[in-house]
């Protein structure tokens, strides 16, 4: 999909890499008649994370297997996975401090891309951070990946600015936000909406 930066300001995270490109209990999407296991991510399986970023980035966006533990490992941080068969076949990875979120990356093996996969991901982690507090995600995208682009737009996420040489130095890339449905009709306390 896209590779996002957290840059220092975000929930106070060191600077590093991210992308967008993954709740307890199982969700069964079928797509194009194949069934996929949602589930939420667990330590055992950083190699094929990893091996799954390398594979839908280029060197130097990937994730390093010293930042994909860096952020799998933020108290903050949220991780899905997709399976189908066994296999690992994508992943969505977020942080969260509300109202707001980042997404951080999501990835969808080549052999499951355009079948449902990324907007399942998307879907359940959307509902999940929203019944944390989340209010509003944000996520980069590079502006050159018209793909990605196009399917956060489809998800209802904006371009809000574009950020010079975000990637490798010398990439643009979109910040992009969505505000969750419902967020500006929240009561807190009867009389008051936030």
């Amino acid at each position: 999909m896209g590779r996002s930066m957290l840059r220092p300001y975000f929930f106070g995270a060191d600077p590093g890499r991210g992308r967008p490109r993954c709740s307890a209990g199982r969700v069964q999407p079928t797509i194009s008649a194949m069934p996929v296991a949602l589930r939420a991510h667990e330590p055992r399986d950083f190699t094929a994370l990893l091996r799954l970023d390398q594979a839908c980035f280029p060197p130097g966006i990937a994730y390093s297997k010293t930042m994909l533990r860096y952020f799998l490992k933020l108290p903050s941080a949220d991780g899905m996975v997709a399976e189908d068969a066994g296999r690992i076949v994508g992943f969505i990875l977020t942080e969260e401090n509300p109202p707001l979120a980042h997404v951080i990356t999501l990835d969808v093996a080549e052999s499951h891309r355009r079948q449902g996969v990324g907007s399942a991901l998307l879907a359940e982690s959307e509902k999940n951070l929203a019944l944390r507090g989340v209010r509003t995600i944000l996520l980069e995208t590079a502006t050159s990946n018209e793909a990605g682009v196009a399917f956060w737009q489809r998800h209802g996420y904006r371009i809000e600015a574009t950020l010079k040489r975000y990637y490798l130095q010398k990439i643009d890339a979109y910040e992009m936000r969505k505000i969750l449905p419902g967020a500006a009709r929240i009561v807190k306390h009867p009389g008051e909406m936030i």
